[in-house]
């Protein structure tokens, strides 16, 4: 069995497919990098999320919850409104994707975590979000949709 450092799970409806690539060219030492806590280098994963609602009604993304870890156990938890300032809006077969990075201040680390969604009733309900792996030795995130 081949295992990816990747994740694709679908929760009620919203699949989501995480995956992330190492940028070495991204790295700072130190004395360069604000609130690096002393930890070392930094270094920097872009990650790409795809969601796709494989469900019957349409959703609207309104909040998410990072769990962060790094190689040595430190974690770190964000959360907030929307991804890089959108509030998607997916109905039945279609799929919003974007683009983040996460910086660490050890050479690998993990994300997981989970997304609020609402359905046009109101109803809100949490969609996770598989843990995904940030690795050097990933493979590098295709960016572009393939064509149809």
């Amino acid at each position: 069995m081949t295992t990816s450092p990747h994740s694709d799970i679908t929760t009620d409806g919203i699949r989501i497919q995480a995956a992330a690539e190492y940028l070495p060219h991204e790295n700072l030492p130190p004395e360069f990098v604000g609130n690096d806590n002393g930890h070392g280098s930094r270094f920097v994963f872009r990650y790409k999320i795809t969601m796709t609602n494989v469900g019957s009604r349409t959703a609207r993304l309104l909040t998410r919850h990072w769990i962060i870890v790094d190689g040595e156990g430190r974690r770190d938890e964000v959360r907030g409104r929307g991804v890089v300032g959108e509030f998607p809006k997916i109905g039945p077969g279609e799929n919003h994707a974007y683009v983040s990075f996460c910086p660490l201040s050890t050479s690998w680390g993990t994300m997981e975590g989970t997304y609020t969604f609402e359905r046009d009733d109101g109803t809100r309900f949490p969609v996770a979000i598989g843990r995904f792996f940030l690795v050097p030795t990933a493979p590098p995130l295709q960016l572009e949709s393939p064509s149809r």
